[in-house]
C-alpha cells in the first residue's frame, strides 16, 4: 500500500482515539466513544497489516485466534465486581507486548550485526525497565484486588532507600547496555530487577488505593506502549500510548483529588498498614441500632425523599436490579428518589454509574457528590447499600484517621439513615465507620440482594 495512504489511515485512527476519547467522558456518550474509538483501532490495525514489513500473515492470525478467544471467555465469566482487577490484568498484558517489541529489536538489530544508535538503544532500554516493573506490578495489584495476597500495605525498614537504590541500579544497567548492548545477560538482569521493583512498590500500598494504582499502572502501560512505537518508528502506537498514558495520569489525579491526598502519598505513604494504626484504629464506641426490612420499608414508603447511596457491597451481591425496582415503587408512590455517587465509590471511578446503567437506572437519577451533598441535610431518608469508606463522617471529624481530609457523601446530615450490611466489618480502607453508631442511624444486617428483595416485597405489602 503507497506510503501516503497508510499514513492518511493512522491519522483517522488517531482522530477517532481522541475524538472516542473525549465522548467517553460523559455517559451519555460514553458507548458512541467507545465505538468510535473501537473503529479507529480496527482502521490501525488493517493499516498495518498492509505494511510491507509484514513477513507471515499466518502467525498474525493464529495470535488473533488465541487472543480473540482468551478475551471471548473473559467478556461471558468476569463479573463487574472484578472489573478493576480486569483491567489491572489487561494492563499487565499490553507492558509486557511493549517489552517484548523492545527486546525482539534489540535481537534484531543485534542479528544483523549493525551498530545501534545510542538513542534507539536508550529508548529500547528504558522501555524495558517500565515494562518489566509495570508486568509485576499490575500483578500483584490483581492479587490485591482479588484478596490472593494480603490487602495491607506491606512495609519494611528502610522501604524508600532501598527502592531508591535498586531504581538507581537499573539506570546504571540501562546506561551500561546503551555503551554496550551485547551484553544480553545484563539485559535480563535488567528486566528482572525492573519487575523485582515493581512487586515491592505495590507490595507496600494498601488495598484502598489499589484503585489508583491501577490506573497508573494503566498510565505506565501506554507510556511502554509509546516508548515502543519510537522503537519500531510506528506514528499510530505513538499516537494511541500516549492518548492511554496521558488519560491514566489524568484518572490518578481525579482519584487522587476525591480522596483529599496527593499521588505521591497514595504511591509511597503505605496507607493502610502501620502507620493507620493508633487512634484512628481505635474501637468506636456507642450503640448500634439494627431494623427489620419491613420497619425499613415503612419508612422508605412514607418519605418524601430517598438517596440511595451505592457501594462495593451492592456491586458484590449483584443487586442493582433489586435496587432499581425499589426506586421504581418508591417513585409509583409519589416519593423523589436520586442516587448519590462518590467519585471513588467501589473498586474503580464510574463503577457504580455502569453497575446501575446495567438496571435501567436513569442516568439523570445519578447525582455526583458536589451536587447531592447540598441537598443531604433535607433529605428524609438515605439508603447506604454496601458503602462504607466514602460515607465515613470520620473524614471530616477526627484528624487521626487516615482518610481524614477526604471528601464524603454528608449522609450523616440525613435526617433518617438505614445502612445494609453484611455485617460490622470495616471497610477497604481498614478503619470502623462512625456513621454506624449514629443516633439516626439503623443497620439492616444481610446479603443485599437478600435484603432489598425483602425490601421490595415488604413494599409492594403496603397499601
Amino acid at each position: 500500500m503507497d506510503r501516503a495512504i497508510l499514513d492518511l489511515a493512522y491519522l483517522v485512527a488517531a482522530l477517532c482515539f481522541i475524538t472516542g476519547l473525549k465522548r467517553m467522558s460523559g455517559p451519555k456518550t460514553a458507548r458512541a466513544g467507545n465505538g468510535l474509538s473501537a473503529i479507529g483501532m480496527l482502521i490501525a490495525v488493517v493499516a498495518t497489516l498492509c505494511e510491507h514489513s509484514i513477513v507471515e500473515y499466518w502467525q498474525i492470525a493464529v495470535g488473533a485466534l488465541i487472543g480473540g478467544s482468551i478475551g471471548a471467555i473473559m467478556v461471558k465469566r468476569v463479573k463487574m465486581t472484578s472489573m478493576p482487577q480486569l483491567v489491572a490484568v489487561l494492563h499487565g498484558f499490553g507492558s509486557a507486548a511493549a517489552g517484548l517489541v523492545a527486546a525482539a529489536e534489540l535481537i534484531a538489530e543485534l542479528a544483523h550485526g549493525g551498530t545501534i544508535d545510542p538513542v534507539h538503544n536508550g529508548i529500547i532500554q528504558f522501555t524495558a525497565i517500565l515494562s518489566s516493573l509495570t508486568v509485576a506490578g499490575s500483578f500483584v495489584a490483581y492479587g490485591k484486588l482479588e484478596e490472593k495476597i494480603t490487602g495491607r500495605a506491606v512495609d519494611w525498614p528502610l522501604r524508600h532507600p532501598l527502592n531508591a537504590l535498586l531504581f538507581l541500579g537499573l539506570l546504571a544497567i540501562g546506561a551500561y547496555l546503551v555503551h554496550d548492548p551485547t551484553q544480553m545477560g545484563w539485559f535480563v538482569v535488567l528486566n528482572v530487577g525492573a519487575a523485582l521493583l515493581g512487586v515491592l512498590l505495590v507490595l507496600s500500598i494498601g488495598g484502598a488505593d489499589m484503585p489508583v494504582v491501577v490506573s497508573v499502572l494503566n498510565s505506565y502501560a501506554g507510556i511502554a506502549g509509546a516508548l515502543a512505537g519510537f522503537v519500531i518508528d510506528s506514528t499510530v502506537l505513538i499516537i494511541t500510548g500516549a492518548l492511554v498514558g496521558a488519560s491514566g495520569m489524568i484518572l490518578s489525579r481525579i482519584m487522587c483529588k476525591a480522596m483529599n491526598r496527593s499521588l505521591a502519598n497514595v504511591l509511597f505513604g503505605s496507607f493502610g498498614g502501620d502507620e493507620a494504626k493508633g487512634p484512628a484504629g481505635a474501637t468506636i464506641t456507642g450503640t448500634i441500632r439494627s431494623t427489620t426490612a419491613e420497619d425499613a420499608a415503612q419508612l422508605l414508603a412514607y418519605s418524601n425523599s430517598v438517596v440511595i447511596v451505592p457501594g462495593y457491597g451492592l456491586a458484590v451481591a449483584q443487586a442493582q436490579h433489586q435496587v432499581s425496582e425499589l426506586a421504581q415503587l418508591l417513585e409509583k408512590r409519589g416519593v423523589d428518589v436520586k442516587y448519590a455517587i462518590h467519585p471513588v465509590a467501589g473498586r474503580m471511578p464510574g463503577h457504580m454509574n455502569v453497575l446501575l446503567a446495567e438496571a435501567n437506572v436513569p442516568y439523570d437519577k445519578l447525582v455526583e457528590m458536589e451536587r447531592i451533598n447540598g441537598e443531604l441535610d433535607r433529605t428524609e431518608v438515605v439508603l447506604v447499600i454496601g458503602a462504607n469508606d466514602v460515607v465515613n463522617p470520620a473524614a471530616r471529624s477526627n484528624p487521626q484517621s487516615p482518610i481524614y481530609g477526604m471528601p464524603i457523601l454528608d449522609v450523616d446530615k440525613s435526617k433518617n439513615i438505614i445502612v445494609m450490611k453484611r455485617g460490622m466489618n470495616p471497610g477497604f480502607a481498614g478503619i470502623e465507620n462512625e456513621l454506624f453508631y449514629n443516633p439516626r442511624t439503623r443497620m439492616l444486617f444481610g446479603d443485599a440482594k437478600a435484603s432489598l428483595t425483602k425490601l421490595v416485597e415488604e413494599t409492594k405489602a403496603i397499601e
